[in-house]
């Protein structure tokens, strides 16, 4: 099946699960993990009608990025960050979906206040305005830089990954990084553990929606003081679910699945 095919396929089993809940499957945004899989895949992706791209590592996305530069998209770090690497992430995507503690908050935070002097600008969609001709950051006048959209990354089951939040750190963490000028803390985001079945992983993916209710409850009762207000009680975004397991997740309350052999196919060994 063509990824046009495969994407019509997606679409209806995303509104059958958001029907079985009574919700509205344009809540729900379709992430194409699109790491491994070369340019054309993408472009192609996107003119199926995809708008949202994951990537899981930046050298890997800044091999691929000058060749659907021009494409209206949003590119998305899900990967793990190395704070090594937080200059190059913060000037190649849109989000970052992966933020998993305060120091790495705070240096994507001093990146987009030290890159280029300062003068580092982002478009109206959150993404840098950068010249397709050459490659390098467009220089902003007189609007001051926007927030860069970000997740936090919740470490739900230790023996998948190392990398994520722990949930009890969750309260502090969120305050924190809400203080933060550069950066918008958007939402929550988790891997869960490949088990047998879609119901097996189901508690998981329950745990980060409640989880985000909670943390939601928490903002509202702290000294608000130090938060920007326009961000203090939002959280919209639960980005959970993958290929194998989508549709328990928007069953759960995802509105951002992530998907990658769904759409694109088996993909190889990277």
């Amino acid at each position: 099946m063509s990824i046009a095919e495969n994407l019509a396929e997606i679409r209806a089993r995303i509104a059958r699960a958001a029907a079985r809940v009574k919700r509205n499957p344009d809540e729900i945004t379709l992430v194409a993990v699109s790491k491994t899989f070369p340019a054309a895949k993408i472009r192609e992706a996107y003119a199926a009608g995809v708008r949202h791209f994951g990537e899981n590592r930046v050298q890997e996305w800044e091999g691929k990025f000058s060749q659907v530069a021009d494409l209206d998209a949003t590119w998305r770090l899900i990967g793990h960050l190395q704070s090594n690497k937080v200059r190059r992430a913060a000037s190649l995507f849109n989000a970052i979906d992966s933020v998993d503690s305060l120091s790495l908050a705070q240096k994507l935070d001093r990146a987009l206040t030290e890159c280029s002097g300062g003068l580092l600008r982002f478009t109206e969609s959150g993404g840098l305005h950068r010249s397709l001709q050459t490659g390098q950051l467009g220089m902003g006048s007189a609007a001051p830089p926007a927030r860069l959209p970000i997740l936090i990354e919740v470490r739900l089951s230790p023996e998948v990954t190392k990398s994520g939040a722990h949930p009890d750190d969750l309260p502090a963490l969120a305050e924190a990084i809400l203080a933060l000028p550069h950066l918008d803390l958007r939402g929550l985001m988790t891997i869960p553990p490949l088990l047998n079945t879609p119901e097996d992983v189901r508690p998981f993916f329950r745990r980060l929606r409640e989880l985000r209710d909670s943390l939601r409850s928490h903002l509202d009762s702290v000294d608000g003081s130090h938060l920007k207000p326009d961000t203090r009680h939002l959280i919209p975004i639960l980005s959970m679910g993958m290929s194998h397991d989508f549709e328990v997740a928007i069953e759960e309350g995802a509105t951002q699945v992530r998907l990658g052999t769904a759409l694109f196919g088996e993909r190889t060994a990277h």
